[in-house]
């Protein structure tokens, strides 16, 4: 019996440090999405994110095995990110403080930002809890009672790993809008690494049981996972020595706007 426990131990780790990555993935995007709020509003609409994220991935949890064939929220969601992406790089940045009436106008207030941001983050909580689902799964059945038609102890390893990933993701996403703000430079980066986790989405949209384009373990296969963290490590490490920190004379402006 000891056995049980250790190996729902070492899972939960596993599942933890997963969560912690697809967090920063979430992160970044909720990030980029509130990045041209003024101050308080985008600390409003983050915590706002932070909120859907937590519904939703709990949320999914319940509806797990109703959600498994709804790939196409999980499309939606990888076109969504892809377009955001692209349409920055080709458009260019016009995300500057004196084009904040123009914002709003083209339905980039604060209300409108907040839904993209329950969009996104929906997206992620279907990628979370199915690759949670799938760990959690392969484990051995425990005494414990069932919960939500699910082993009571693998229900409560799903529990605690998504907790973690909501905690990181908090904040997560205050430090990649610091970030943001100290080196402007990174913007492009940071869209083109939101555009990379579209194609993410896209991969696990195609390997769906029910699309069958690509085979149903590639999305998390050695191949693929090592190809996608060597590009977006790569895009990182590549924007982060391309760009420069804001200027000290702007970032005393800013405080003291």
């Amino acid at each position: 019996m000891e056995s049980i426990w250790i190996e729902y131990g070492w899972t939960l780790l596993v599942l933890i440090g997963l969560e912690g990555l697809l967090s920063a993935d979430n992160a970044l995007v909720l990030a980029i999405i509130a990045k041209h709020l003024p101050g308080e509003q985008k600390k409003r609409a983050i915590n706002y994110g932070v909120m859907f994220a937590f519904v939703f991935r709990f949320g999914a949890i319940f509806a797990i095995s109703f959600l498994a064939n709804v790939w196409q929220v999980q499309a939606l969601g990888a076109a969504y990110l892809i377009y955001l992406g692209v349409k920055h790089i080709i458009s260019g940045s016009d995300e500057d403080e004196d084009d904040g009436k123009e914002e709003v106008s083209k339905g980039k207030g604060f209300w409108p930002t907040v839904a993209k941001l329950g969009f996104a983050d929906l997206a992620f909580a279907i990628d979370s809890i199915l690759a949670a689902v799938a760990l959690a799964l392969a484990l051995p059945d425990s005494p414990l009672p069932t919960f939500g038609g699910m082993d009571g102890a693998k229900f409560a390893v799903i529990v605690l790993a998504g907790v973690a990933g909501l905690i990181l993701i908090k904040y997560a996403a205050t430090w990649f809008v610091k970030l943001l703000n100290d080196r402007p430079g990174l913007e492009t980066t940071a869209y083109l690494i939101v555009a990379w986790v579209g194609v993410k989405l896209g991969v696990i949209t195609l390997a769906h049981e029910d699309i069958g384009v690509l085979p149903h373990e590639f999305p998390h296969g050695a191949v693929w996972t090592t190809i996608f963290w060597s590009v977006l490590l790569a895009t990182a490490i590549g924007g982060w020595f391309l760009s420069g920190r804001k200027p000290k004379e702007e970032e005393e402006e800013v405080k003291a706007g």
